[in-house]
């Protein structure tokens, strides 16, 4: 595919903007938590989730930009890495807890979309073989 690394650029991106949005409410407490702020309360917190996106963005933008055999191998690694990853977050986000369950909101969603295309995306890396290769 011609685009396949600046689509997986573009997604790993918009995987950090997406922390910034609201990922779930709680009705019974009153709270919206995104990937930024996931604290409930002193004893209960989910953490900061954009630590990670950002970490496994910037591993991936960079070996989606670096045109080597070995950069392509593992950026594969680092997307499967960062697809369950988002599975994570969405699984820990929207477990019911003590008979509540919370409104799972539009950006939590979306962040694992966005983690299927960044992997679909290091399945079609683009390389130039050498002519006489075999």
């Amino acid at each position: 595919m011609k685009y396949a690394q600046t689509i997986g650029i573009m997604a790993a991106i918009l995987m950090v903007a997406v922390c910034f949005l609201p990922w779930i409410y709680i009705p019974s407490l009153q709270l919206t938590i995104s990937g930024v702020h996931g604290t409930v309360n002193e004893q209960f917190t989910f953490g900061k989730q954009i630590l990670a996106q950002s970490f496994f963005s910037v591993l991936l933008i960079a070996f989606f930009a670096l045109p080597k055999v070995w950069a392509k191998r593992t950026n594969l690694f680092v997307g499967f890495i960062n697809m369950a990853w988002a599975i994570k977050n969405f699984t820990l986000f929207s477990l019911c807890r003590a008979g509540e369950c919370p409104e799972v909101k539009p950006g939590l969603y979306i962040t694992v979309g966005l983690a299927v295309i960044v992997l679909l995306m290091t399945l079609l890396p683009r390389l130039k073989l050498p002519v006489g290769s075999k």
